[in-house]
């Protein structure tokens, strides 16, 4: 990386956890100036980003750890203690797992804001909740800091003077550094305007994109200033839970729709290209397959529906999209049964394993889904994907990881494209129907045109076409 920015009035920012969230905000807060210190307690993740070594695979990030340390902006500790002592703006980033009912897990957060509470003086800070975390966690936040940090403060003469603000995020692994630093929007819940006005001027680079990127140029639909919605920790909080609800019910919608057009004879790619130009409606998750994943939206749809029953609220739709969501997973299943007959003793191939391309993460993938249901059906299963094998051979112990497509195909009855990475539109499909015993190709991200295949000799299954 070139050109790290100059610090201008940067602030001294602490970032607890170093996960996809956590990592990200820290490296984009430090590039727009800021000096930040991030803090997790996994001793081996620490000393690999002190060496400079990325332990998530995302785009442009590995490539601005070592420069932005260099500069002195950018640290890396287990030290929580050290973190809160020398910053007056403290980032919450650990994680809220589903827990065994659907609720978010907040057991990571609630440690660490008994543990700030216990370290913090008189000076004034503002805590924010990056964290995706249910409705009511700054108030608890807040009361568990008040009640760690009180011994202490009537010990030592002081008041705690915190301020504690949720400011979600909405970044997309695989873009996420774009998503963090060109936001859509940037979300401020505070209860005093002194801390909202606070975090506004954090962000002020972010939003007037007074900043220089290099190697990830700015989208061309990116809107400066960026806008800005300032309004009660409780109502950011649910903002999170439903921007991401309603974007999983947006996938589940159109594959529903998919499986109308598959027993009407229409084609799901063209009537999702025709919806897509009401700007009412817009093409973005509007492309029919296998089923989203991932870490987000399964865990937020569950603690949404877990917080509304809690309320005494049904939420039929959140259900209808999990529902959905399951099925057509499993509809990849019965695709295959039906062209391939029965699938015992069958090898049967898996085009990507990650849950979207340009990440390694296998949360909630639909590849983990697919592959376990066939090993149970006595199926011989190998994959292919750029960069998640190492995780998903841990994963999937009964998987046959390969060295590239053409290996891949060698012998197999058919094949499951799973996540559209862009290098596979690429493929030489007349040397992958070679390599196979049987050409049946399920396209699972409806990604290759039907009678293009089809002329190649493929017997082409895809979703809604």
């Amino acid at each position: 990386m070139e050109n790290v920015q100059s610090v201008t009035e940067g602030r001294q920012v602490a970032v607890i956890g170093c996960g996809y969230v956590g990592l990200v905000t820290g490296v984009a807060l430090a590039h727009i100036g800021h000096s930040v210190i991030c803090v997790d307690v996994d001793q081996d993740r620490i000393t690999r980003l002190q060496r400079g070594e990325c332990p998530i695979y995302e785009p442009g990030l590995e490539a601005m750890l070592s420069p932005l340390m260099s500069a002195g902006r950018l640290a890396f500790t287990t030290d929580l203690v050290e973190a809160v002592d020398r910053s007056g703006i403290i980032f919450i980033c650990v994680g809220t797992p589903m827990s065994d009912t659907g609720a978010a897990d907040m057991s990571a957060v609630e440690k660490v804001a008994d543990e700030i509470g216990h370290c913090i003086d008189g000076s004034y800070r503002i805590i924010i909740d990056k964290s995706t975390v249910p409705v009511g966690t700054a108030d608890m936040v807040t009361q568990r800091i008040h009640e760690a940090a009180r011994e202490n403060a009537r010990r030592h003469g002081f008041v705690p003077d915190i301020d504690v603000v949720s400011s979600p995020e909405f970044l997309r692994e695989g873009s996420a550094l774009l998503d963090t630093l060109y936001p859509s929007r940037i979300v401020i819940g505070a209860r005093s305007e002194r801390a909202a006005l606070d975090v506004e001027a954090l962000y002020a680079r972010i939003i007037d994109g007074d900043f220089e990127l290099p190697g990830l140029p700015r989208p061309s639909d990116h809107r400066l200033p960026v806008p800005v919605a300032t309004m009660d920790p409780a109502s950011a909080e649910m903002l999170k839970y439903a921007a991401n609800s309603f974007l999983a019910l947006k996938i589940s919608f159109i594959n529903e729709m998919a499986a109308i057009c598959e027993r009407v004879g229409a084609d799901v790619t063209q009537v999702a290209k025709g919806i897509g130009f009401d700007p009412r409606i817009g093409h973005p998750f509007l492309k029919a397959g296998i089923g989203w994943g991932g870490s987000c939206f399964l865990k937020d749809l569950s603690a949404l529906r877990s917080t509304a029953a809690s309320h005494g609220y049904d939420p039929v739709l959140l259900d209808a999209a999990l529902s959905v969501n399951e099925w057509v997973r499993e509809s990849a299943i019965v695709k295959l049964e039906s062209e391939l007959g029965t699938l015992e003793g069958k090898t049967i191939g898996l085009l990507g394993l990650s849950f979207k391309p340009n990440t390694d993460d296998l949360r909630d993938a639909p590849s983990l889904v697919v592959a376990r249901r066939l090993i149970g059906l006595g199926v011989r299963v190998k994959a292919y994907d750029p960069v998640a094998m190492p995780r998903a051979a841990e994963a999937l112990p009964g998987v046959k990881m390969v060295s590239d497509e053409y290996e891949l195909a060698e012998g197999c009855d058919a094949i499951a494209l799973i996540t559209d990475w862009p290098q596979f539109r690429g493929i030489d499909l007349v040397r992958l129907k070679k390599a196979m015993r049987q050409p049946v190709f399920l396209d699972g991200r409806n990604q290759f045109d039907p009678a293009r295949l089809k002329a190649l000799g493929f017997r082409y299954l895809a979703f809604g076409r």
